[in-house]
C-alpha cells in the first residue's frame, strides 16, 4: 500500500498561467523559511529568465528572508513575458530500505559506526559501542546501493576519494555513509527528511516530525574535513535534491510499504503498488549484486 505524500501540504505553488492547477507543494516545518522555499524552487523550476513568487493572498513577493514561510497559494511568474517557466524532468529514483542482504558492506559498516558512533541526526550515543553490539543503529547509505549501476554510470564514484581498488565503485565507502537509529534510517531511505550542507548541515523535515529533527545540524563527528572518512558533501547535496524532487514536484512520489511480515507475498504487493517496474528492479538489483559479490569474493 502506497501513501500519498500531498495529502496535508500547507503550500501549493502554481505556474501563472495555470492558476488552477498545482504543480507541487510541502507540507511546512519550523526549518522552511522564505529563503529556503524560493531555494528548494530553484531545483524544481527550470526558468528562461528571472521569476518570481508571490503569496496569492498578500499579492507580496517573497524575498530570501529568514522569516517563515506562510502556508498558502503561490504563484510562480517571469518577470518578462518572453521568458518560460516550467518544472524541471529530473529523475527522481525509485529506493529502497538499505539494509544489508549479505556480506558485501561489512566494512562499509564497520568503517561508518567507527567514525560516528552516534546516530549523527538525533545525537543519540551508542553506550554499548564498548562491547560492539549496535542494536538500534544503522549504517545508511546516502546514494543507495541498489542503484549502484546509475551511480557509476552518472560519475559519482569521482566524489570517493578512499577507494580500495580500481575496481571499487566507492558505494560501500564510508564516505557514502551515516550512522542513524533504525527508525530515522528509514525516513532517511523514503526522502522524509534530508540534509542540506549548503546551509550549516541543517536537517530539514518534509513530513510530520515525529522524533523533532526539523531544524538540528548533522553531527560534525561524520564530517571529517581534514581526512578522507568525513561524508561527502556532493551525495549530501544529490540526496537533498531527490527529497525535494520526491516531496515537492507535483502530487510527490509515492511512498512505499517497508514492512513485510513473514508469510507476505512482497512481490506480489510490490508487483501490484505503483512504480511496480522501478521498484521490482531496485529490489532485484540490491539481491543480485549482494550475491555477485559474495560469490566472487569465495571464488
Amino acid at each position: 500500500m502506497a501513501g500519498s505524500r500531498a495529502i496535508g501540504r500547507d503550500v501549493n505553488f502554481y505556474l501563472f498561467s495555470e492558476p488552477g492547477k498545482a504543480i507541487g507543494g510541502l507540507r511546512l516545518n519550523p526549518s522552511i523559511t522564505e529563503k529556503k522555499f524560493l531555494s528548494m524552487l530553484s531545483i524544481l523550476i527550470v526558468a528562461s529568465g528571472r521569476y518570481r513568487v508571490t503569496l496569492r493572498s498578500t499579492g507580496v513577493d517573497l524575498m530570501p528572508t529568514e522569516n517563515g514561510l506562510r502556508p498558502g497559494d503561490y504563484d510562480i511568474r517571469p518577470y518578462s513575458r518572453k521568458d518560460t517557466v516550467f518544472v524541471t524532468d529530473e529523475p527522481c529514483i525509485t529506493r529502497i530500505l538499505s539494509r544489508t542482504i549479505t556480506g558485501r558492506d561489512d566494512i562499509f559498516r564497520a568503517r561508518v559506526r567507527e567514525r560516528d558512533g552516534k546516530c549523527v541526526i538525533t545525537g543519540t550515543v551508542n553506550t554499548k559501542a564498548y562491547r560492539d553490539v549496535w542494536t538500534g543503529f544503522e549504517a545508511a547509505h546516502i546514494f543507495p546501493l541498489s542503484s549502484e549501476e546509475y551511480f557509476v554510470q552518472n560519475g559519482f564514484s569521482r566524489w570517493i576519494t578512499n577507494r580500495m581498488n580500481p575496481y571499487d565503485t566507492g558505494i560501500n565507502s564510508c564516505q557514502n555513509g551515516l550512522l542513524m537509529q533504525s527508525n530515522i534510517h528509514q525516513n532517511f531511505d523514503s526522502f522524509d527528511f534530508s540534509i542540506d550542507p549548503d546551509d550549516g548541515y541543517k536537517i530539514i523535515c518534509f513530513d510530520e516530525d515525529p522524533f523533532r529533527i526539523d531544524g538540528r545540524t548533522l553531527d560534525p563527528v561524520c564530517r571529517d574535513s581534514t581526512g578522507n572518512r568525513g561524508v561527502r558533501d556532493e551525495l549530501l547535496r544529490w540526496h537533498f535534491r531527490q527529497a525535494v524532487l520526491a516531496n515537492m514536484r507535483g502530487a510527490g512520489e509515492p511512498t512505499f510499504e517497508m514492512d513485510f511480515p513473514p508469510g507476505t507475498d512482497m512481490m506480489g504487493e510490490i508487483r501490484s503498488g505503483p512504480k511496480a517496474a522501478e521498484r521490482m528492479e531496485a529490489e532485484l538489483s540490491l539481491r543480485l549484486n549482494g550475491v555477485y559479490i559474495a560469490q566472487e569474493s569465495k571464488s
